[in-house]
């Protein structure tokens, strides 16, 4: 009997534009064969990006998966999976929210769903934002507003905002910049 779970074969089941679905099938100690969903990712970046008043710029948006309109940081895929994250986060902050920053700065890194994907997220922190111009993806509708820190918070208790990422990256902001 093995000691280990060990993944003995990985078909892929459907390939998308945005993740792979594939069936894995995986050795587990007891000697049994299982099949376990796994969902390939080629990971994102998100960006708190922050006024010179100190609010926080967010999106609203409307979510499929959810049937509704969410707010959330900016964030998006990387263009290829080798794409540094820093890269992909200035590229979503100017795309989603019409404005750039060259005063990038790492804040944390999660992974989203580990059950059954392998998503990593890297997120940033934008200050000095220069006005440029909203480029929005093909199909993708975004109203960009401002928010007090506080209020988020509040939103994200008051299940508002329910997105991980959204909710990690806040939290981490508020814990590293609002001691």
């Amino acid at each position: 009997m093995p000691e280990e779970i060990k993944r003995i074969k990985r078909e892929l089941v459907q390939k998308g534009s945005i993740i792979d679905v594939y069936k894995d099938h995986m050795l587990l100690p007891d000697g049994q064969v299982k099949k376990w969903d796994f969902i390939k990712h080629k990971g994102a970046a998100g960006v708190v990006a922050v006024t010179k008043e100190g609010k926080l710029l967010m999106v609203r948006q409307y979510r499929n998966a959810l049937d509704r309109y969410t707010i959330e940081i900016p964030a998006g895929g990387r263009d290829y999976e080798e794409e540094p994250t820093i890269q992909c986060a200035a590229r979503e902050l100017e795309e989603e929210t019409g404005f750039r920053s060259e005063n990038l700065e790492y804040l944390i890194s999660l992974k989203t769903t580990v059950a059954f994907c392998d998503e990593l997220i890297d997120v940033y922190v934008a200050k000095d934002l220069i006005p440029s111009k909203q480029n929005l993806d093909e199909g993708e509708y975004i109203n960009v507003e401002e928010y007090e820190l506080e209020e988020l918070c509040q939103m994200i208790f008051d299940k508002k905002i329910q997105d991980s990422k959204t909710i990690s990256a806040i939290l981490a902001y508020k814990v590293k910049y609002n001691k």
